[in-house]
């Protein structure tokens, strides 16, 4: 049975948009520090999805982390591709980041690093990835 006789204000049904505010995390001593938002926050997120094998972790869901373990012993030429496509698609499962863009990827030997522009709600800032190929 449908409940009936309620109904719902314009200021309830207005779309809120969620602070981007959390936990500053000192990647140096392991620690909280304070708290961060806006551009920091965002950096912080990219950092930390960069930092995350997708699919290893059951407390994160399907949509977080980036998948780069699958590329180590691949061609060269694939590693190019994909590397970009999949920093691309983690990245953008945020939705304070609306576009990862001027990548420059360059492979040496058995490694690949992977540096581009995040470009989010509070500005853009270069991020980079190294992964074993």
């Amino acid at each position: 049975m449908i409940p009936q006789g309620t109904s719902l204000s314009e200021a309830e049904l207005r779309e809120r948009t969620e602070t981007s505010r959390t936990y500053k995390l000192d990647s140096v001593g392991n620690r909280v520090i304070g708290l961060t938002d806006g551009l920091d926050a965002v950096r912080q997120s990219a950092f930390k999805i960069l930092q995350t094998e997708r699919y290893r972790f059951f407390c994160y869901s399907a949509d977080y982390g980036v998948e780069l373990e699958g590329l180590v012993g691949a061609d060269p030429a694939f590693v190019r591709s994909e590397l970009k496509r999949r920093v691309s698609e983690a990245l953008l499962q945020d939705d304070r980041i609306s576009e990862v863009n001027d990548f420059v990827i360059e492979i040496d030997g058995d490694g690949a690093l992977a540096a581009f522009t995040v470009v989010s709600d509070f500005g853009s800032f270069r991020e980079e990835v190294r992964q074993n190929v």
